[in-house]
């Protein structure tokens, strides 16, 4: 897609294709440990194939997020880390106005809004602003 939209967009390409990139979501990063361990705590069998993990990544989350009460609202998203490291993240804002359209707010909700998210995934402080990968 990317390449597509080099040759569409030509010169102004690199501005495009830079701006997508410096939105943040603000959220939780998932860990592969903590997927896996949630993963068995929830009764998932241990993932034997790629879409095994698949399903993994996508259910998991989403089970999490339903319980916690933020499923309305939070989305899981790619982002990375300022070391580089690239992670899933239950992302509940993102600060592009785009994603009002999914129901994201452009803000960072209120702690006491995400505190449920915030004991199911044993987190101790506030969620993070990432850069989206």
């Amino acid at each position: 897609m990317a390449s597509a939209l080099h040759q569409l967009l030509g010169p102004w390409s690199s501005e495009v294709t830079s701006s997508y990139n410096r939105f943040k979501y603000f959220g939780y990063l998932i860990t592969e440990g903590w997927l896996h361990q949630k993963a068995l705590d929830l009764g998932y069998p241990p993932a034997q194939t790629p879409e095994g993990s698949y399903n993994i990544r996508s259910a998991v989350p989403r089970n999490v997020m339903a319980a916690a009460g933020v499923l309305s609202y939070a989305r899981v998203r790619r982002i990375k880390t300022p070391k580089g490291k690239h992670f899933l993240c239950i992302a509940l804002a993102c600060d592009d106005p785009i994603t009002v359209g999914e129901r994201m707010s452009t803000h960072a909700p209120p702690e006491a809004n995400y505190k449920a998210l915030k004991e199911a995934m044993g987190k101790d402080g506030p969620a993070h602003w990432y850069r989206a990968r």
